[in-house]
């Protein structure tokens, strides 16, 4: 009974969380931007406080731009445009709150929602497809308040059933067969939330609490639109993500996981799930190393203020690229 009451305060204060976000959020609006403005040298200083080689990596790998001047494009637009022009979202707020460091004559494009193209002029998106030729698409921290949420998890990995547990909306293909696959399989316990729209009726269970996944030893992570949402709270998770290598990217790199580092990679028909899972029912030692790994890799996530900083260190970047900033000696 203390477990589950723990695990749906964890769920509380996520909720509570998103409500602090945009309460914050709507009151930045109100804040001067030459406030932020005069900020941005002292803060982009800052970088040489964290390891170098990371910050450059994570900084040119969301911002891919090589030019010496990238052409910014038709549909970019200033400033003001866009913090009158656009309807307050998670999207909007995440996208102005490190913005407003810079000069308002700066222009710029953005694509909101789930991107799985690559746009023909350099753009602010939140997702995009693993490629070598993604680089018109920009990453930023985006929707960050739904999708990086990390838990604690207090029980052990051992102590888990042995069973994959998943439940999601069902609507895209590659989702519907995973269940034709696995429904009634021993391994697994699997069902669709949504009644309309997709999937069978036969598959339709209720929605399970976050509390309810971590009972399980393996989690099942299939990409949606674009990325799989739940993937960063399992790898913060004592549970193991389960999935096909990833095809879109987020802020948190989905490009560079692991398959067996980070991960229990399945092949994209799904038919050597069973076996995935027998193995590492059978080598607990190895699942749990995964889980460490995983950890690891949530940990880079987690320092707020070096987001804050890689954030307009990736910003910097686009608008010295496009011409708009002088680039720093």
């Amino acid at each position: 009974m203390l477990k589950k009451i723990g695990y749906l305060l964890t769920t509380f204060f996520m909720k509570k969380n998103k409500l602090v976000y945009y309460a914050s959020a709507f009151g930045g609006l109100a804040v001067p931007r030459v406030f932020f403005e005069k900020r941005r040298e002292r803060l982009l200083r800052n970088a040489i406080i964290y390891n170098s080689d990371e910050i450059k990596f994570r900084v040119n790998y969301y911002n891919k731009l090589s030019l010496q001047k990238e052409p910014i494009g038709q549909q970019s637009i200033v400033m003001d445009d866009f913090k009158y022009g656009i309807k307050p979202s998670a999207y909007f707020f995440d996208t102005y709150k490190h913005l407003r460091y810079f000069p308002s004559e700066c222009r710029f494009s953005y694509l909101f929602g789930d991107v799985t193209t690559v746009p023909s002029e350099p753009s602010f998106v939140k997702s995009r497809p693993i490629s070598n030729n993604n680089h018109n698409s920009i990453i930023l921290k985006l929707d960050a308040a739904r999708h990086f949420n990390f838990i604690h998890d207090p029980i052990p990995f051992r102590k888990k059933k042995k069973c994959l547990i998943g439940r999601s909306n069902v609507y895209q293909p590659h989702r519907e067969l995973f269940l034709e696959k696995y429904f009634e399989h021993p391994l697994c316990d699997l069902g669709q939330v949504n009644s309309q729209g997709g999937g069978r009726e036969q598959w339709v269970k209720p929605k399970m609490t976050l509390a309810e996944h971590l009972e399980y030893k393996f989690i099942l992570c299939l990409e949606g639109n674009d990325v799989a949402t739940n993937l960063k709270w399992v790898m913060s998770s004592n549970s193991v993500a389960v999935m096909p290598r990833p095809t879109y990217e987020t802020w948190f790199m989905e490009g560079t996981l692991k398959p067996g580092v980070h991960y229990i990679e399945i092949s994209p028909d799904y038919a050597d799930v069973e076996e995935k899972l027998n193995y590492y029912i059978e080598h607990p030692g190895e699942a749990e190393q995964i889980i460490e790994n995983a950890h690891q890799y949530v940990k880079k996530f987690q320092d707020k203020k070096k987001e804050k900083l890689i954030s307009l260190l990736v910003l910097q970047k686009y608008f010295e690229k496009t011409g708009q900033l002088t680039p720093k000696a």
